[in-house]
């Protein structure tokens, strides 16, 4: 085997950047780390919750406060969340503000991304060196074991768990245990936006896992689990985030007929639209239009606005009919791939692009996905959502794009405008509005009473399309009272599919429906126990059979408006992740220059000013700023001297001042990747294994499965794989390799690693 080694970006030792920090924090950011610091002081060992609103930096603040408190003293951090992304979100923060002011007392930590997906690293290959643990808790909870050398002798340790809401889930209370049995200190700490937005059950379970907190100033143990909470009210009126106003357009465009299994699952455990649908989606001349209509009708409110679209080709068609209509628009893509050479290509127009819309030459910016994170566009108003996506996350990040308040250098109001489509499929597509609201709001609060309106039409939606279509008898729902046809209530909620997507739901439930489902919610638990169900995920088999099972014992009855047995399957999926009943809500109230601290510090460097002279500029922008907005963003004039002074380091000796942090990747031998990884670094390397494989799976006849021994004429249906499992320590070498039929591949039951 070649002795090759290649780079390993999940994994490598982090050098901090000379100077002091990019920003000071926020406010409540501040805030948040302040109480986190009197807990700290309090106790050894604690279990809290830090709820801020999405858009309020939960990532940033964590991050931030635990390279000083933790890596800073050499204390080890593990930090768990159910999504890849957020995995990625968390390594990118602590490696950013990973700065020597912060970190004094140490040279250099050691991070480790784990997950299943590719570009991550095994646990199998957790080092006692790792200082910073970003895992998946699914891949940690199948190999606990993995982190006895890791944790051993060691006395304390801070866990964060990301989207803390989900911690009741069974994996995540098994890694909290076993992390809490081999640990005399563990400081746990919970990231959230939303800490009760599910069951009163639930509640209770979130409670004693995170139950210390903060009561008046004070630290106080087993009582409040939240050290800091605040709002977004509070951060709009603050002109941290802007403020959200809703808006939802329906395009009378059906791509649901038809939609076979294969394309559900697509969409709902990959979110991503079958090709031909995301085609017919780019293609649809009305559905387009409709969309610039609605940006020319308010083009000045609307402002600079970015568009999401579901494919390169109707970013393409898009653009092109903004421009059309006098509107400058430009579209960009992560990467372009040629149909006939099938190599990716960079698009090499996006930073010229994304310049032009940041001086304002461009008033609409199309793209597939490239904007949702990373990029920093705060003059964007408003934000177009002309495609749909079953991922909590994406959404966030979407919406995201418009929400930066004018103390952060955005805009006062934000737009975010919806496109809906018909599914017939009751495909669990997130609403914008859900990211925000969960359920907690006010009830007196009138834009809660138009929230309620609205997921009421759009829930009846299906219903009016079926009474206007003549080839459906639709006879006896006609003649329900319309009254009756309003839903009560609904049951909202969220669980996590096997895949990481994290799927947002509601049911809604009717008078007519009402008492099956109290009964149904009742014996939920004995249904289980009948059913023998003790693992966090449902198999196909098991979902069918107590769907019909619950058919069978609550839903038997003709009820007009009927129940659908979907929403009785997501109802168990969620149950079977959560072991407590969705929480139900009742209908029952129906009836950036100027900020560029880079511009500033370059004005004084061109301009040759001396240190008065400086004094007095810096002066009179922090009194004459348009709506005190340097005032509102940096809060003290020391800080944005401090910032001023760092930015004209960078200019006048930008070798000697490195405003990134440095990381020296860790390197491993090429035979420790997958052969995928293997075929995509060294495709000649990657084809010898594949084709050495194969010869010793020769035989008269074809090549021969190594477990059952049937023989196959040619490769058709064979797959190579590892004898000892990656995850157990194998490597892609000769003498660890197999050829085995899928079905044998499959019935192994030892999949690659999460």
């Amino acid at each position: 085997m070649s002795q090759e080694l290649v780079e390993i970006t999940a994994a490598g030792e982090v050098f901090p950047a000379k100077g002091a920090p990019e920003r000071p924090p926020f406010e409540h950011q501040q805030e948040a780390m302040t109480a986190l610091d009197k807990m700290d002081n309090a106790y050894n060992a604690y279990s809290t919750m830090v709820v801020l609103p999405t858009g309020a930096g939960k990532t940033y603040t964590a991050s931030k406060w635990l390279l000083r408190r933790a890596l800073d003293r050499e204390i080890k951090i593990l930090w768990l969340a159910h999504r890849q992304m957020l995995l990625d979100q968390a390594a990118k923060s602590f490696i950013k503000f990973a700065v020597a002011a912060e970190l004094p007392h140490i040279t250099s930590f050691r991070y480790r991304i784990v997950s299943g997906e590719m570009k991550h690293d095994r646990a199998v290959h957790i080092e006692p060196t790792d200082n910073l643990l970003i895992i998946s808790k699914d891949s940690i909870g199948k190999n606990l074991e993995r982190l006895d050398p890791w944790l051993k002798d060691e006395k304390e340790i801070y866990m964060v768990v990301d989207e803390a809401h989900h911690s009741t889930a069974k994996t995540y209370q098994k890694v909290i245990q076993y992390v809490a049995a081999r640990v005399p200190n563990v400081k746990l700490i919970g990231l959230t936006a939303t800490p009760f937005r599910t069951s009163e059950s639930e509640q209770m379970l979130l409670a004693d896992i995170y139950h210390d907190g903060m009561e008046n100033g004070n630290v106080v143990q087993n009582k409040i689990g939240m050290v800091y909470k605040t709002d977004l009210k509070t951060l709009i009126n603050r002109h941290i985030l802007s403020k959200p106003r809703f808006e939802t357009y329906f395009t009378d465009e059906n791509y649901g007929e038809g939609l076979g299994s294969k394309s559900l699952e697509t969409i709902q455990h990959l979110d991503t639209l079958p090709p031909d649908i995301a085609k017919k989606i780019a293609e649809s001349g009305p559905r387009n239009r409709l969309i610039l209509d609605t940006y020319k009708a308010k083009a000045k409110e609307y402002g600079q606005t970015i568009i999401f679209t579901v494919s390169i080709d109707h970013a393409i068609a898009l653009t092109k009919l903004f421009n059309d209509a006098k509107i400058p628009a430009r579209y960009i893509v992560s990467t372009i791939k040629d149909g006939w050479t099938g190599v990716t290509i960079s698009s090499k127009n996006n930073e010229e692009y994304l310049e032009e819309y940041r001086r304002g030459d461009v008033q609409v910016l199309v793209n597939v996905n490239i904007l949702t994170e990373g990029v920093d566009l705060p003059m964007t108003k408003t934000v177009f959502l002309a495609r749909p996506t079953v991922s909590t996350i994406l959404m966030t990040q979407m919406v995201g794009r418009a929400l930066r308040g004018e103390a952060a250098g955005g805009t006062p109001y934000s737009y975010i405008v919806a496109f809906m489509d018909d599914w017939n499929e009751h495909i669990s597509w997130v609403s914008p509005e859900t990211i925000f609201y969960g359920g907690r709001e006010n009830p007196e609060d009138v834009d809660y009473k138009k929230r309620e309106l609205r997921w009421i039409a759009i829930a009846k939606i299906e219903e009016f399309a079926a009474i206007v279509n003549d080839t459906i008898d639709t006879t006896e729902l006609e003649a329900v009272p319309f009254f009756e046809r309003i839903p009560i209530g609904m049951y909202a909620f969220q669980y996590i599919n096997e895949d990481g997507v994290d799927f947002s739901y509601q049911v809604m439930v009717y008078n007519s429906t009402k008492d099956a489902y109290d009964k149904f919610m009742e014996e939920l638990p004995h249904l289980f126990d009948w059913a023998s169900i003790e693992g966090e995920y449902l198999s196909a088999e098991q979902l069918e059979e107590l769907e019909q099972k619950s058919r069978e014992q609550f839903f038997y009855e003709e009820m007009i408006p009927s129940y659908d047995p979907k929403d009785i399957q997501h109802i168990l999926k969620y149950y079977a992740q959560k072991d407590f009943v969705p929480k139900f809500y009742t209908f029952e109230q129906v009836d950036r220059d100027k900020l560029d601290v880079h511009l500033i510090a370059r004005k004084i460097w061109d301009d040759r000013m001396d240190r008065q002279r400086e004094q007095e500029y810096v002066d009179e922008l922090w009194e004459n700023s348009d709506d005190n907005i340097l005032r509102l963003f940096f809060g003290k004039k020391t800080y944005l001297r401090k910032l001023i002074n760092i930015e004209i380091l960078k200019i006048s000796d930008p070798d000697e001042y490195p405003i990134i942090p440095q990381v020296k990747y860790d390197k491993r031998p090429i035979e420790s990747l997958t052969l995928y990884e293997i075929s995509q670094i060294n495709p000649k390397l990657g084809k010898t294994l594949y084709d050495d494989a194969y010869a010793n799976a020769k035989v008269e006849g074809g090549y021969q499965c190594a477990k059952c021994g049937k023989v196959f004429s040619g490769r058709h249906g064979l797959e190579v794989d590892h004898i000892k499992p990656m995850n157990d320590g194998g490597q892609s070498v000769l003498d660890n390799l197999q050829v085995l039929c899928k079905s044998c591949n499959a019935s192994k039951g030892d999949k690659a690693e999460e």
